[in-house]
């Protein structure tokens, strides 16, 4: 099959590789009909260590079911299904508590770019769905694997509700579905903090009620005047840099809540006294989409809300080095893959 393979900073190829099978009675072999290319994956495409082996890359699929083992349970060959980015059982003591990103049987999945996938505990990870494979819904179904449930992670953790103002930090993919979750959960004063126009825009029309474009110390006093000077109950953290983590304890509320969920790419940050003596709480972490999944698939069957407008440019697998290099350069917003 083909696959992708990242084979250190900026060095993404399309390549040749065996098949994935069964190795476990618990697992399935998909055919994927949609992948896509996340803002996290840009981070090995900037960091990576040049290898001669190579990473499969890639943690968002949505396809068909090839093959089962022999223990999978509720589902069937032909079934169109949906996976969250982390495999789980679904059914350890962890899983039961919805934190399946740390379930004791799971793992995380960096495969996904490919024609093929091999699902351990497929049971537990995927989900069917009740459309074929030529659904216009596919975009946003696809979104339920990672980004719109780590955005309403971010604001279930921050425990969004309509007395809650928010500020949501990064324009990203995932921050604009955190703008769009904190607004399902009755947020009337959403900030989203960004300066690419047509992100900011999808913001507006996904709930957004102000755009801050500034960065840094203006940033946090643009947020500041428009809070009366006290901040936001909430903030969403949707970026990942230490940076964005500073912007976040400059925006935030006495009392409040910072939600992180962009992976941190930093090893230390405050949380002496600006934090303690503020009373705030800092929390967010991988998101256990999996408990979200049969909670927003609903809205997204009715067409009630269309996460799916995040993917503004679509590509084949053998295009997917061009679509690195799209979100690399904030060409695209987030790239959608049809293998």
């Amino acid at each position: 099959m083909r696959a992708i393979l990242m084979y250190g900073a900026g060095d993404v190829r399309v390549e040749e590789i065996p098949d994935p099978v069964l190795q476990q009675p618990t697992d399935a072999i998909v055919r994927i009909v949609r992948t896509c290319v996340c803002g996290s994956d840009l981070h090995p495409y900037h960091n990576m260590p040049a290898s001669e082996d190579g990473t499969q890359m890639g943690h968002e699929f949505l396809g068909v079911v090839e093959d089962l083992g022999s223990e999978v349970t509720g589902l069937k060959r032909g079934d169109l299904v949906v996976a969250s980015f982390a495999f789980q059982d679904n059914t350890c003591d962890f899983c039961r508590e919805d934190v399946q990103a740390s379930c004791r049987h799971g793992g995380f999945f960096s495969q996904a770019q490919a024609e093929l996938i091999r699902v351990p505990q497929a049971a537990g990870t995927l989900v069917k769905l009740p459309v074929g494979e030529d659904s216009p819904l596919l975009p946003s179904l696809l979104t339920l694997a990672d980004v719109y449930g780590t955005g309403y992670h971010a604001a279930k953790r921050a425990d969004v509700n309509p007395r809650t103002t928010v500020t949501v930090i990064g324009d990203g993919a995932v921050g604009l579905l955190a703008v769009l979750s904190a607004k399902q959960l009755g947020a009337e004063r959403i900030i989203l903090m960004g300066r690419y126009k047509a992100r900011t825009d999808l913001g507006r029309e996904f709930g957004a009620t102000d755009v801050v474009a500034e960065r840094g110390e203006e940033g946090i006093a643009k947020v500041r005047e428009l809070t009366g000077g006290d901040g936001t109950h909430a903030v969403l953290e949707a970026v990942g840099y230490m940076q964005a983590y500073e912007q976040a304890l400059g925006v935030v509320r006495a009392g409040g809540v910072i939600s992180r969920v962009g992976v941190p790419q930093y090893e230390e940050g405050a949380i002496g006294w600006g934090m303690f003596g503020r009373n705030l709480t800092l929390t967010g972490g991988p998101a256990p989409v999996r408990a979200y999944i049969d909670q927003l698939l609903p809205d997204v069957l009715d067409g009630k809300v269309e996460p799916g407008k995040v993917f503004d440019r679509t590509v084949s697998l053998d295009e997917v080095p061009d679509g690195y290099r799209a979100m690399d350069r904030r060409e695209a917003l987030k790239v959608l893959v049809r293998p």
